[in-house]
Order: structure tokens, then C-alpha cells, then sequence
């Protein structure tokens, strides 16, 4: 479905029942909702959840603005969800947010405490300067020719596997299905790939991740070579009460074969605070 938000069209698909627990995924930078793959998607869903995932601007098929030009700033992105979540009905979400967009859920812990259920950060940091920077083996391919789809393509299958970090649960071929399928639907992937570094990155008005009230899950992979595990470490112990979930053999992101960890964890986690009031 489209929902219109603050001016712009955002493409947003839901799993499961509407009278269940709201759990709202947001994906990392330069990601659509694909990224969340729906079949993870189906199975937090089965576990009573309903689970929304959607396309930030500039990712799939939501509002697309013109290369390195995005109109927008990341607060304007962390609003977005609460536009969905008032188009959807929801006033409390439990919030996943991936990487760069761990930010998202620092805006609305610190600024929004009461339409956040509860929330999980995967793969995020809190980006104090003392932390470990990138692994040596954190080898980037060269941006491509943006007109050759092809080229494209294999950059972000190069990319995913770079971030991977030599995991054994890196799948080249499904990588390369989404990244095609990925590529096929959005608005502007040239955008995709640029738009959201180009922001104006503003943190929330009245704190930091010490001042978040909500229940919190950290979820970072061992194997991370962009934000290595002491992040995610970090990230847990500047949170009142977080909770740190290791992904044995991960690296930024959340694979298949970590699904039977991530997965009940998730519906754990959210289990403790399930009191969502409809509008």
C-alpha cells in the first residue's frame, strides 16, 4: 500500500493480524523494506506479531528525489514512521531499527517515548569516537555506472558480501535475486545509493541514548567488519537495562541461518511490553 507522509508517498506492507502487537521494521541506509526479507517477515508475524516493513524515501517505490538533492533530513525520516503508524492505526510500536537508522530509534526513544513500545537496535552503535573503526578487511567494490543495471547489481551483491564479513551464512545467489529484484522497482536507484548520506544528520532534541526509557534489545553479529562488536556492546551498556544478543557468525545484517536465534528473541523481547492502544 502507499501512504502518504509529510508530503511524501512511502510504500509500506504489512504481515499478520492488525489486533496483535505492532512491530515495526526499519531497515539500515540505502535499504527498502526488501532488505527485511519477507519471509522473516512471516515468521515474527506467526509468533503474534503484526510486522510492518516499508520503503524509506529514495529506497523501492517510495517518493524518489533527484541524486545527491534528497529534500528531506533524518529527522524527517524518524517522523515518517510515525506517519505510518498513524495511517496504520498504531499508537505504541515496537521499533527494529538496522544500522545508520539505529538514529530512527534514538529520535523517537528520546523524543517520542510514547509511541514506542519497546526497542531493538541491530547492527547499530552509538558512535563514540573510542570505538573500534571498520575491519582492515573491509574491502568496498568501486561505484559502478549507474545507467548499466547489470553493474549495479553485482555492486551491491560485492557490497552485501563485503559487509557479510567472510560469514559462512553469506548466500551469493539470494543476495543477487534481491539485489535484482531490488533494483527492478525502485523509483531511482541512482538516489538508492547516494541520498541518504547526503542528509542533514540531526540528533534528538532532548538526549541521548541514556536517556532512553523503552525496553531495548541490542542484536550485532560477531562477525561485523563496519561496526565491529564492541559497538554493539557499547551500544548495550549506554542504555538503561539493554540487553546484548550475540548472531554467532553474522556480520551486518540478519541472515537465514540466524533467524532460530533473532527470531525468538525478538518475540521475547516484545512480549514483555505488548499494550498498544488503536487511534
Amino acid at each position: 500500500m502507499q501512504i502518504a507522509v509529510d508530503g511524501a508517498e512511502l510504500c509500506v506492507e504489512t504481515f499478520g493480524e492488525r489486533t496483535d502487537p505492532a512491530v515495526l521494521l526499519v531497515a539500515g541506509s540505502s535499504a527498502s523494506m526488501l532488505w527485511w526479507d519477507a519471509r522473516l517477515c512471516e515468521r515474527i508475524a506467526a509468533g503474534g506479531r503484526y510486522v510492518v516493513r516499508y520503503d524509506h524515501r529514495d529506497t523501492g517505490r517510495s517518493t524518489a528525489y533527484p541524486p545527491s538533492a534528497p529534500k528531506y533530513s533524518f529527522t524527517d525520516l524518524a517522523l515518517d514512521t510515525l506517519g505510518i503508524q498513524d495511517a496504520l492505526g498504531i499508537e505504541r510500536a515496537h521499533l527494529v531499527c538496522q544500522s545508520m537508522f539505529g538514529g530512527i530509534g534514538l529520535i523517537l526513544g528520546v523524543d517520542h517515548p510514547d509511541r514506542v513500545a519497546s526497542l531493538t537496535f541491530v547492527s547499530a552503535s552509538t558512535g563514540a569516537d573510542d570505538l573500534p573503526p571498520p575491519s582492515g578487511d573491509l574491502k568496498m567494490p568501486d561505484e559502478p555506472d549507474l545507467s548499466d543495471a547489470s553493474a549495479v547489481i553485482e555492486y551491491v551483491v560485492a557490497g552485501a558480501e563485503a559487509y557479510a564479513g567472510g560469514s559462512p551464512h553469506f548466500d551469493a545467489a539470494a543476495t543477487r535475486d534481491l539485489a535484482e529484484r531490488d533494483v527492478a522497482r525502485a523509483r531511482n536507484y541512482a538516489s538508492t545509493l547516494v541520498n541518504h548520506y547526503a542528509i542533514d544528520v540531526e540528533g534528538p532534541s532532548r538526549g541521548g541514548f541514556g536517556d532512553i526509557a523503552a525496553p531495548t534489545l541490542v542484536v550485532h553479529g560477531d562477525r561485523d567488519p563496519f561496526l565491529p562488536l564492541p559497538h554493539g556492546e557499547a551500544l548495550r551498556d549506554a542504555i538503561p537495562s539493554a540487553e546484548l544478543l550475540v548472531l554467532e557468525g553474522a556480520g551486518h545484517d540478519v541472515p537465514e541461518p540466524v533467524w532460530d536465534a533473532f527470531v525468538p528473541a525478538l518475540l521475547r523481547h516484545t512480549r514483555e511490553n505488548v499494550r498498544r492502544v488503536r487511534l
